[in-house]
């Protein structure tokens, strides 16, 4: 029965190591939502937004900052960049997956990005 002790420990070894290996991949997908969000032929954050570190931003949108605390809720985030008018009717937000603009993956990558504003 010396097995049974050791379990917790492999479960919390486990655990730290998954939080390790998660960090630079979350960091990994953060860049590259960022290169999307400033790119003009892909996710084109910037015709519209205030972006910290993008140049040309436009102004019809809101500044991009402070995400996390206003959007505390990662899914709501995903909804917006992926249907916005289905949330909002008067939105001139194109909807971003619905429109297969980009894919689910390069969504979480800028919602990644975004949370770091």
């Amino acid at each position: 029965m010396t097995a049974f002790p050791r379990k917790p420990a492999l479960a919390a070894a486990l655990a730290l190591l998954a939080g390790l290996l998660g960090s630079p991949a979350h960091a990994q997908s953060a860049a590259d939502g960022q290169k999307l969000a400033f790119d003009r032929g892909k996710g084109n954050c910037l015709t519209c937004h205030v972006i910290k570190g993008g140049d040309l931003p436009g102004s019809i949108g809101p500044e991009l900052k402070d995400i996390k605390a206003k959007y505390p809720d990662r899914n709501e985030l995903v909804a917006i960049v992926s249907d916005e008018p289905k949330r909002n009717p008067q939105s001139v937000m194109p909807p971003f997956g619905r429109n297969r603009i980009l894919t689910e993956q390069e969504i979480n990558a800028i919602v990644d990005f975004l949370q770091t504003l």
